[in-house]
């Protein structure tokens, strides 16, 4: 069991880690979700079916993991909606993730900003999905869910997604066509 508990993280703790910082949007919260789903596959890995990839049962482990600990913060639907602030909580490491560095160029920073706008299913959906890389095959495994609905919630969020940057660049046009007739 420890070989096998040991290849386990190895292969894919990089990838909870980054699956629970995109929901979480808190390193260290992150890395203390990321300890109780490796908690909970150690408890919980002799009933493996392996009906499903390790990486999907990791995900959805990791998916319980992110709502129970929402659930456990007073306010987290509110939470949820709030807008990260980058300036005040950007993630300073020694060693960026990869990940961190792509959140420099505005274009992502600003879909970030506004996948916080997104229901929580909708977010798990597309950080699966474009983050992780999951199929919709993956994806359902790893919700629990049916791959139709899988489609059903991606469709919706992209389309929600793309309505708030839509906003979000408005806004920015708007702003500077104020700089510009103030000069």
């Amino acid at each position: 069991m420890d070989a096998v508990f040991q290849e386990l993280y190895e292969k894919y703790h990089h990838d909870v880690f980054s699956f629970l910082f995109y929901m979480v949007k808190n390193r260290e919260q992150a890395e203390d979700l990321v300890q109780e789903v490796y908690i909970r596959v150690l408890k919980s890995y002799d009933r493996f079916e392996g009906k499903s990839s390790e990486k999907t049962w990791l995900f959805s482990i990791a998916r319980h993991v992110a709502i129970d600990s929402f659930r456990k913060q007073k306010g987290w639907k509110q939470r949820i909606l709030d807008t990260f602030d980058w300036n005040k909580q950007q993630v300073i490491d020694y060693a960026p993730l990869p990940e961190e560095i792509t959140l420099q160029n505005e274009q992502v920073h600003m879909m970030y900003r506004c996948l916080d706008k997104c229901t929580v299913d909708q977010r798990l959906v597309l950080i699966l999905r474009y983050i992780q890389s999951l199929s919709i095959t993956e994806t359902a495994e790893s919700l629990g869910w049916t791959e139709s609905k899988v489609k059903t919630t991606q469709h919706r969020a992209l389309k929600i997604l793309k309505g708030y940057m839509d906003e979000h660049v408005e806004k920015e046009e708007i702003e500077d066509e104020k700089v510009r007739v103030e000069r």
